[in-house]
């Protein structure tokens, strides 16, 4: 794959999220872009350090460019973290300070480290330290009752005297109390302005934008204010609009299709089923990718029925495939017959 830099890559990237951006899905986003930027799920220092760290880390070299992103809040703990991640092929490690769950709060990382910018600089500093690849930093703009250009300036001025040069800042407070981690994506107000301030006071730093970034539209309007944009559940659920990406925002080819990223993604697939993997651990990252689209609904039902079922491999995705033709195929026969008999009125009158 062609290398590109992180400053590249972050122009458009696809947010950490937990449950959904594992290495199954990070392959189907990018068999629909090659440039944009992909993160790992969460991992905290706990499990990386004393668990599976084979099956945790695992990611295929076609990923590329993609990052390890760290929970956790003791800079040894983070340093020794990183440097796992750095020798595993990671090309960038990405610190949460934004993730709400009471969980993670009572970690002592997360979100709740926006009221401790001190220990996010050192924790910076440790992981700085310890690896050569880019150590960047995911924030919210404040939690609880924090004043957010407080909260926010604060944290950035802190880690960036620490050697810190890339922040993904979600443009919301978390309300850690009150407040489901579902319910803090939606429901504090969004404050894009004071993003777009923090870059037009700190030109030098690359300052990436996420949070409530629903199209391609709205990515080129943000970009007209800071260097980047992270999308979240829009890249996943409409994963289609990635296969705008990397013609629109990096000016790079042509628009990939749905179907040509299904065609790109069956090759893993089959090589995942070799091994063992079940059909419904990938398939299940699919679903969305005709949404809008005739068919879209039988796509979902056969790929979700019939994905689960013991031995399930790629007849299934292909059985989907065939199903979603014939509903374009009647589609477009439908549209052609009402352009049809609209001429046919039109001549009469």
């Amino acid at each position: 794959m062609e290398n590109i830099s992180q400053y590249q890559s972050s122009r458009l990237s696809v947010a950490p999220m937990m449950d959904w951006t594992d290495r199954h899905c990070r392959m189907l986003h990018r068999s629909l872009t090659a440039r944009a930027m992909l993160y790992t799920e969460m991992l905290t220092t706990g499990a990386i350090l004393h668990g599976d760290r084979a099956r945790l880390l695992a990611f295929d070299p076609a990923e590329q460019p993609v990052a390890l992103q760290l929970g956790g809040s003791d800079p040894a703990d983070l340093a020794a973290a990183a440097r796992i991640g750095e020798a595993e092929g990671y090309g960038e490690i990405n610190l949460n300070v934004g993730c709400p769950s009471d969980r993670v709060q009572s970690g002592r990382f997360g979100a709740c480290l926006m009221r401790e910018p001190a220990l996010v600089a050192e924790c910076m500093a440790a992981i700085a330290a310890a690896v050569k690849v880019p150590a960047t930093v995911k924030c919210r703009i404040g939690v609880d009752e924090q004043d957010p250009e407080a909260s926010l300036f604060s944290l950035v001025d802190l880690c960036a005297q620490a050697g810190v040069r890339h922040f993904v800042v979600h443009a919301r407070k978390a309300w850690l109390q009150g407040l489901s981690p579902k319910e803090n994506r939606d429901v504090p107000p969004l404050d894009y302005p004071l993003v777009y301030r923090l870059k037009r006071e700190r030109p030098e730093l690359t300052i990436v934008i996420n949070g409530g970034i629903a199209s391609l539209e709205a990515a080129q309007a943000h970009l007209q204010h800071v260097d980047g944009v992270m999308l979240g559940r829009a890249a996943y659920h409409t994963p289609e609009i990635l296969g705008e990406v990397d013609a629109r925002l990096f000016g790079a080819g042509e628009a990939v299709h749905v179907l040509e990223a299904v065609r790109r993604y069956r090759p893993y697939v089959a090589r995942e089923l070799s091994r063992g993997v079940r059909l419904a651990a990938m398939t299940r990252h699919m679903l969305g990718l005709f949404q809008g689209r005739p068919g879209a609904r039988t796509w979902r039902r056969i790929l979700t029925v019939e994905g689960v079922k013991p031995g399930a491999g790629l007849e299934v995705i292909d059985a989907a495939l065939a199903a979603v033709s014939r509903s374009a195929s009647r589609d477009s026969g439908l549209q052609e017959e009402r352009l049809t008999r609209g001429l046919e009125a039109g001549q009469a009158a």
